[in-house]
C-alpha cells in the first residue's frame, strides 16, 4: 500500500521547508513551507513589499536562507552544478539586459551564455513572435520601452528551453491581450512538462495556475487549487437568491436556519440575498423547493462565482482580522 501511495505521489522540483530571511532585523520571509510539483504552474500572488522576490532569490541561489531548507531540482541551490543552472530559467523584476545592444543582440547573447547551438536563429525568431518584437530586432534596447524590455526579458530566460522557470512578475506592464498570450504560451510549456513558478501582482491571473500561494508580510498565507481558494476564501459557494417582493424578516430568519446554509446573509436589495453554501448545484433546487413551501415566488437565483480579486481581498481581510486577535 505504502508503495503504491508513493507512486502516486508528484514528483517535487521545488521543496521549501521552515524557510526564514531575515536582513539585519528586518524579517522579509517568516516559516514559509512549500511544494513545487513538476509539470504544474505555480502562482504566487501577493502585494508589492510582501516577500515574492524574496522567496525566488531563495530559491536560485541569489539569498541564502537564514533559517530553514531550499531544494530545487533535488539540490540545495548554494551547491548548483553548471548542468543544473542550465536547468534554470529566471526572469527577474528588474531589466539587466545590456542597453547597447540590439533586441537581437541581446538575444543572441544570452543564448551564447546558455550555450545554446550555433544554429539557433530559428529559436531566436520564434521567440521574437512570441513577443510581439518581429520587425524590432535591429532598435536599441535603450530605445525600447520599459513593455518592450520585459518582453525581451521573457524571451531571454526561455530561449535555452529550461526544465523549471522563475518568472517575476512577467506580465507587468504588458497589455491584456498580451498577457492571455503569454498565459496561453505558459500553459502550453506545462503542458510539455516544464515547471512554472510565476509571481505576479494581477489576482486574476489566478485562474491560469494549477496551485496558488497567498503571500502577505512575508508568510505564505494559503496555497490552494484555484477552485479550492476560492471556496475555502468564502467559506463555501454563494447563490444569489432574488424574490418578486420583499421578504419579511421571518422569511430571512427561516433562510438563515436552512441546514445547508453557511454562515451569515448578505442583502443585496430589499428582495434579494446572497447566500453561502455548501454546494450550490444541490442548495439551488432545495430553495426552489423551500421558496415554493413557503409561498415565496423567485425571480431569479443563480449561483455566484467571485472573482479572485474579492477573493484575494477576503482572505487579507480574514489574516489582518486574525492577526489583530493574536
Amino acid at each position: 500500500m505504502e508503495e503504491s501511495m508513493q507512486a502516486e505521489s508528484p514528483e517535487l522540483v521545488v521543496e521549501v521547508q521552515g524557510l526564514f530571511k531575515r536582513f539585519g532585523h528586518i524579517t522579509a520571509l517568516n516559516d514559509i513551507t512549500l511544494d513545487v510539483p513538476r509539470g504544474t504552474i505555480y502562482g504566487f500572488i501577493g502585494p508589492s513589499g510582501c516577500g515574492k522576490t524574496t522567496t525566488i532569490r531563495c530559491m536560485i541561489g541569489n539569498y541564502r536562507p537564514t533559517k530553514g531548507t531550499v531544494k530545487v531540482l533535488g539540490q540545495s541551490p548554494e551547491n548548483f552544478s553548471l548542468e543544473q543552472r542550465k536547468q534554470i530559467g529566471y526572469m527577474p523584476q528588474l531589466f539587466i539586459l545590456y542597453p547597447e545592444l540590439t533586441i537581437w543582440e541581446n538575444l543572441n547573447f544570452a543564448a551564447s551564455i546558455y550555450g545554446y547551438p550555433m544554429k539557433r536563429k530559428e529559436r531566436l525568431r520564434e521567440l521574437l513572435e512570441l513577443v510581439e518584437l518581429s520587425g524590432h530586432e535591429k532598435k536599441l534596447v535603450r530605445d525600447i520601452s520599459g513593455g518592450m524590455q520585459r518582453r525581451l526579458s521573457l524571451a531571454t530566460t526561455l530561449i535555452h528551453n529550461p526544465e523549471l522557470i522563475f518568472l517575476d512578475e512577467p506580465t507587468a506592464g504588458i497589455d491584456p491581450v498580451l498577457r492571455r498570450k503569454f498565459w496561453d504560451y505558459f500553459r502550453q510549456l506545462r503542458d510539455e512538462g516544464h515547471t512554472l513558478f510565476v509571481t505576479t501582482q494581477y489576482v486574476g491571473e489566478a485562474v491560469y495556475c494549477d496551485y496558488v500561494g497567498i503571500m502577505d508580510y512575508g508568510r505564505l498565507l494559503m496555497v490552494e487549487t484555484p477552485e479550492n481558494l476560492r471556496y475555502k476564501a468564502m467559506g463555501g459557494e454563494i447563490v444569489r437568491f432574488h424574490a418578486t417582493s420583499p421578504l419579511s424578516s421571518e422569511m430571512i430568519e427561516a433562510l438563515r436556519q436552512l441546514p445547508f446554509v453557511r454562515g451569515d446573509l448578505t442583502f443585496l436589495d430589499s428582495q434579494s440575498l446572497q447566500l453561502t453554501v455548501d454546494d450550490a448545484g444541490t442548495a439551488i433546487p432545495e430553495l426552489l423547493h423551500w421558496s415554493e413551501s413557503k409561498g415565496i415566488d423567485i425571480e431569479a437565483i443563480s449561483e455566484h462565482v467571485p472573482p479572485f480579486d474579492d477573493v484575494f481581498i477576503k482572505v487579507m481581510q480574514d489574516n489582518q482580522a486574525g492577526s489583530e486577535e493574536v
